[in-house]
């Protein structure tokens, strides 16, 4: 049995799209990327699913909380469920807010010190570290009531893709972009609707086969 954790946001919690304050509420298990991926890997693998509201790869909110920062839960995380065989992390999208004053280039840093976490533990099969996959999130949409909140984030969301492929590069570790497969929902420019989370969990899984392919 191969265990998988999906270390993500609310597109990994699976958040529907808000057109407006207050809207939208939560996909059900099956149509999450999670699900979809559990369903379509089949026997032989467990995926669990970590996604929390507002996650940040590496900072704490200063509106939300410190509980908002991926870097402080992903050790519990990891002991939580260990032992893991692959880690996949699918974070960015919430470190575009512009109360964080993040650039592209720091988000990807971000998600390589989650990477990095993972691999110096020992949270993986007898002891060894887990495979890492880094999933760079599609580029943001259409922004609505959400605009000032993400102001000037649109640009380096077309920008993070790029640079999280040089920070697995860097480690070693597998790479996947989603904006290549899906796109965010013009509801609210974040979220991701039912026919992406379909989409985006049938690529991973792809992903994921080949990634324990092999002798």
């Amino acid at each position: 049995m191969k265990t998988i954790v999906c270390y993500g946001d609310s597109n990994t919690w699976g958040a529907e799209p808000q057109p407006f304050r207050g809207a939208g509420g939560r996909f059900g298990p099956s149509v999450r990327w999670p699900g979809v991926l559990r369903a379509r890997l089949g026997e032989g693998f467990a995926v669990i699913e970590e996604g929390l509201n507002g996650r940040t790869t590496c900072v704490d909110d200063p509106v939300e909380g410190a509980h908002k920062n991926g870097a402080r839960f992903l050790p519990v995380c990891l002991e939580t469920h260990m032992p893991l065989d692959l880690l996949i992390v699918k974070l960015g999208t919430n470190d575009l807010k512009a109360r964080l004053s993040m650039q592209a280039c720091d988000i990807a840093a971000g998600a390589g010190l989650l990477a990095d976490t993972a691999l110096r533990s020992a949270t993986g099969p007898d002891g060894r570290p887990p495979k890492v996959l880094i999933v760079a999130p599609a580029p943001l949409a259409r922004l609505g009531w959400l605009a000032e909140m993400f102001e000037g984030g649109t640009a380096k969301s077309h920008r993070l893709a790029a640079e999280m492929a040089v920070v697995a590069a860097e480690r070693g570790v597998a790479f996947f972009d989603a904006g290549t497969v899906i796109a965010s929902s013009e509801g609210d420019g974040i979220h991701l609707d039912g026919a992406a989370h379909q989409t985006l969990g049938e690529a991973l899984a792809e992903t994921v086969r080949s990634l324990f392919a092999g002798p």
